[in-house]
């Protein structure tokens, strides 16, 4: 083979390299779309009546379960495949997923960039808690008291290990579970690079969820603010694996 054709078998090689790695650079996590939707607004508690004598002192006891006005919940469950496309949707190859593992991530930011993320710090949790109207003194129900734990499964973001972020576990059959990576349905806080906040929800496949009758994939909670007339939309994301 001759000099000239050596060149050009080299810039050959070069440029296939170019475009195969292209196709494989490493997937972050991808838009999820959403195909069912019901919504459930909680029960309805007519309140309890006594008629008492005039000239008396009752001692009583009131229990009431409101709804939170901070949070709202989405569960679900995840289906997908795992492939290898083009930016036309083409697939070269793809795999299909029997158990189905990874996260759901739920932001307010459509274009997450997974290029550069952490736990959620203490600033970007007050600039949300703000936002959100959460400003009572040491209220229960505002995001730092809520997501109170760190000990949640260590997760794979887009080739970044976290650990160690501000994590709840929801209930399961009605009951607490403990802030634990052996729990089942844990969520924990991150970050990316322009300091948004998103909620990650660790996939337990098919797995008996908060209401001890239906199995679902994910349990999550989001934020939401009490003042809002419209209330705001989140983005939901998923990374398979």
């Amino acid at each position: 083979m001759n000099t000239t054709n050596k060149r050009l078998m080299a810039i050959l090689v070069i440029a296939v390299a170019l475009i195969l790695a292209s196709y494989l650079a490493y997937g972050d996590p991808a838009g999820a779309t959403i195909t069912s939707n019901t919504t459930d607004f909680g029960p309805t508690i007519s309140p309890d009546g006594e008629a008492h004598n005039r000239s008396t002192i009752t001692t009583i006891v009131l229990d009431a379960i409101q709804q939170d006005p901070y949070w709202k919940g989405y569960v679900g469950n995840v289906t997908g495949t795992l492939t290898l496309d083009d930016s036309n949707n083409l697939t070269l190859y793809d795999w299909s997923t029997t158990t189905i593992t990874g996260e759901v991530y739920a932001s307010r930011t459509s274009g997450l960039d997974f290029s550069s993320v952490s736990c959620a710090d203490a600033a970007t949790i007050s600039a949300e808690e703000a936002l959100m109207n959460m400003t009572t003194a040491n209220q229960v129900d505002n995001i730092t008291s809520t997501f109170n734990g760190t000990d949640h499964t260590d997760t794979l973001v887009a080739g970044t290990t976290l650990f160690d972020c501000p994590m709840i576990a929801l209930h399961e059959s009605d009951t607490r579970q403990p802030q634990s990576n052996a729990s089942n349905f844990q969520e924990f806080l991150m970050e990316e690079n322009t300091n948004s906040l998103v909620y990650v929800s660790i996939i337990n496949d098919n797995t008996l969820g908060f209401d001890g009758a239906s199995n679902y994939d994910f349990q999550m909670i989001v934020a939401e603010s009490d003042r809002n007339t419209n209330p705001y939309t989140y983005y939901f994301f998923v990374e398979l694996g």
